[in-house]
């Protein structure tokens, strides 16, 4: 028996269902039967599907802050800080050839349905963004950390995608080792 809280399970099982199937394509039944609860109790604890959403993308936030600031307390230069993104595409393949990345597909996502929320999802790039900026800065890359971010983030994104679309996971290896050679040419 789990020690999470109903609300806790609600939030996990609907950050799964919105990043396999999407946040329109998701219904409070899905996520009550994936916690097995009544939607009654469902309903006691969430009023709607965007407060919901809230609570994911806080998680998903929380997630994310983790993971950099393990990276950052485990890898003493930034260049090591910077693989161990580039290496998050090896680790989570198999997710990303069936789902895509869970970030830039909620993002998409609620781009295309102008929701309100989108802002906030928007932040989960911001992380990543500010996060690979600052090692950026540490490589000596002050004047243009923030354009080698960008294109660092873009260039997952773009392979995330493309591993998708293809079902590929003999790209994302080909595309992290190119990306690693990538970031030994701006160390040198």
């Amino acid at each position: 028996m789990s020690n999470k809280t109903t609300p806790d399970q609600i939030i996990e099982a609907a950050d799964q269902l919105f990043y396999q199937r999407g946040f329109e394509h998701t219904s409070f039944s899905d996520i009550a039967n994936a916690v097995q609860i009544s939607r009654g109790n469902f309903y006691y604890h969430f009023k709607s599907k965007d407060k919901i959403l809230d609570a994911v993308i806080q998680l998903r936030l929380a997630n994310i802050q983790k993971m950099l600031d393990k990276w950052q307390s485990e890898a003493e230069q930034p260049e090591d800080r910077i693989r161990s993104f580039i290496h998050i595409l090896i680790m989570n393949q198999t997710k990303i050839k069936d789902y895509g990345c869970p970030v830039g597909t909620l993002c998409t996502e609620l781009a295309k349905l102008d929701h309100g929320s989108q802002a906030a999802a928007n932040e989960l790039f911001s992380l990543f963004r500010n996060w690979l900026r600052r090692q950026f800065e540490l490589l000596g890359h002050e004047t243009n950390a923030d354009r080698l971010a960008m294109h660092l983030l873009a260039r997952s994104q773009g392979i995330a995608t493309l591993a998708n679309a293809f079902h590929d996971e003999k790209f994302i290896k080909q595309e992290v080792r190119l990306m690693s050679d990538w970031l030994d040419s701006q160390i040198a």
